[in-house]
Formats: structure tokens, sequence, C-alpha cells
């Protein structure tokens, strides 16, 4: 883990109290070119307002994040063959990560950084199950060093920044705080959940995504992937990064721990459907015959209805994974993902039958 962080950031002194944080988008099709002429970012500094503790952090990070175009991506707005478009940002010498859903479909992929140098690149290794990619640079700029990624996990109120590229548009930054953590996000169309996903309240636009999320001393503390509404973005934890990057530049791949179960957070209405105590934990409501699960947890036997909403009921309650409390399936689906690896013993504490009770189980992979 500790390989994937070659060197911090310079430490930037500027960085104090008073600031906001921030978030970026999804990438789409575009028609538009390359970018012409020079970069913005080569304006000559002595005509320059004297900006604030962002441009501190912009001018520290700026230089190693890039703009991703995506060529032969099929354009679902018509039948033809059009440009995916992202943001990406160097994690070591030679290697750029971005979302998986941006290079997904893509016949070639190329980068441009903010001194306006362009780029070939190889795709070395992609991770759906984390919306991670990485991608192997042909060039990178003397002024573009590595990004490192936060040693802590981001709390709710933290000033944050997101760099990238929005509709194409080089460079562009915008400010906000970290306004949720530890969330599971779901996805059209695919089975399973991206966790540890931390919310903010920044802008997201198409463009965005595979961009930095990063804290007041230039530490990325996520990669943007999405937006869930007005106001509301997200983005991959760098908690998350740490384990499946490293990974996908080695084997170009990364195995997730996985049970074979489906679940539900034990809400009120589920606690009361299932006399239990108290409403914490998952409930389990199948277990897929023949996965790790089978034979070890117990699936709910029938659906009520609550509330207009479907209830599991006589299934399992899962009240803590390895002696660690999983409140809800936020904090279920996090330990699997950060403390759990595939072929690990893990040991289960349950609620069974009217009692608690304990299990094991080695843990598969997806």
């Amino acid at each position: 883990m500790d390989d994937f962080r070659p060197g911090r950031r310079r430490f930037l002194a500027a960085a104090s109290a008073g600031l906001a944080g921030v978030v970026a988008g999804c990438s789409e099709p575009s028609t538009s070119g390359p970018i012409e002429g020079s970069s913005s970012h080569e304006i000559d500094r002595g005509n320059l307002a004297d900006g604030s503790t962002f441009t501190d952090i912009y001018e520290a990070v700026i230089d190693s994040v890039t703009q991703v175009r995506v060529f032969g991506v099929s354009d679902p707005n018509s039948d033809s063959v059009g440009r995916g478009q992202g943001s990406g940002f160097l994690v070591d010498e030679n290697h750029v990560v971005t979302n998986a859903h941006v290079v997904a479909g893509g016949e070639e992929t190329d980068l441009q950084y903010i001194n306006g140098d362009w780029t070939t690149t190889e795709l070395v290794g992609t991770d759906t199950h984390s919306d991670l990619a990485v991608l192997e640079t042909d060039h990178v700029p003397d002024s573009a060093t590595p990004l490192t990624l936060a040693d802590q996990r981001p709390v709710v109120g933290q000033q944050v920044l997101a760099i990238g590229n929005p509709y194409g548009l080089e460079g562009s930054m915008s400010e906000g705080i970290v306004s949720g953590v530890d969330r599971t996000l779901d996805a059209p169309e695919r089975e399973f959940s991206f966790p540890n996903v931390v919310q903010t309240d920044a802008g997201v636009n198409p463009g965005n995504s595979g961009g930095p999320l990063v804290d007041l001393n230039g530490n990325v503390v996520g990669i943007v992937n999405a937006a869930g509404g007005e106001n509301i973005g997200f983005a991959i934890s760098a908690a998350l990064m740490q384990r499946v990057v490293p990974s996908l530049i080695a084997d170009g791949e990364y195995n997730h721990s996985f049970m074979g179960i489906t679940f539900m957070t034990v809400d009120r209405l589920v606690a009361e459907a299932n006399d239990l105590p108290e409403a914490t934990g998952v409930i389990v409501d199948s277990v897929r015959s023949g996965q790790p699960a089978a034979g070890t947890l117990h699936e709910s036997t029938r659906t009520t209805t609550r509330g207009g909403a479907p209830i599991p009921v006589g299934g399992d309650v899962i009240l803590e994974l390895n002696g660690e409390p999983v409140p809800d399936r936020h904090a279920f689906s996090t330990y699997l993902a950060l403390e759990t690896s595939p072929g690990d013993t893990l040991s289960l504490t349950l609620w069974r039958d009217g009692r608690e009770t304990t299990a094991e189980m080695v843990l598969g992979e997806r």
C-alpha cells in the first residue's frame, strides 16, 4: 500500500481555516476537438491578481491533473461513434488514474496536461466494482509530479477542492465541503454498489469524472465519479484507491471480497417485523447457492409489507464483522471493502432465532 504513495506533495503553508470543499462529474461523448492554443496556466504572472489559498493549492496540484479523451466510444444519443471525455491525475512516474466508466468501451485514450502537452496511453487495468482505471502514459511533463493520497479518512465538514475538466474546460476548480462519508453508491444496471464513497456538495458536471478531490494540503481525498442530484456529488475514497490501484498497476485487476448474499439495513420497520431488540445491523435477505455464505448464514423465510415497502422476515441479522459493529449497509460494505480480502476467515456476530450467536466463513471473490 505504501508503494502507491511515492512522495507527498510539498506542504502548503497558506492552507488554513476559512475555506470550503468540492467534487466533480461524469464523462459523456463529445464531438469537440482538442483544445487549441496556449494554456491559461501559462499567462504572464506579472499581471495576475494575488489569488487565495485556493490558488496556492491549485498551483501545487494542477500540473498533475490531465484531461482524458477517449476515442471510439459509442454515442448513446445516436448511432455514431464519438469521443468520451473526463479527467485523471498522476499517481506515480508514469501512471494516471481515472474512472473505469470514463474509458469503458474506448479504442484509444489520449491525455492532455495543463501545459498543453498531449500524450498517448495504454490501459493497464480496470475495476468496475470500484470504478477505477489506470493508464500508462507515454509522456509526463517535468512539472508534473505524482499526487499523494490522504492518510486520514475525510470527515463531514472538511474543506475540499475538486480539480478537473467539466465539459472539456481544462484546469477548472470548484470548492465545497465533505457532506457525507461511508456512503454506498448504487449505479444503474449494476449488481454491486460502490463502497466507502465520499459525498460532497460541489457542482458536478460531465467531464469532471476521474479528477481528484483534494484537501487543503493538496492530498487526494477521493476520485470524483458521479453526480447524485443538485449540490450532491460523489467520489471513490482514497482508502479504497490505496487497495485497488496498486493491484491494477501490477496485475491489471483487483479481487474484491464476496459473501454471496443480498441484505438490507435493519431500520425500525425491519426491527418491528422481525421482533428484534433494536434497529441495528443488516438482515440477510437471500443466500446464493454454492457461494461462501451458503450453509453458514440463514436467509429470510418470507416477506411482509410495512409502510408500503417489502420487508424480509426470518433471516440472520449480522451485527458485527470480526468484532467491529456494522450498524447499517454502508458500514457493512465499507468494512468488507477496506478490511478484508478473498480467502480471509470472517467472524460474524449474528442475531438468529431470538438470540445472539456467532459463525465463521471464508470469503470468496467476485
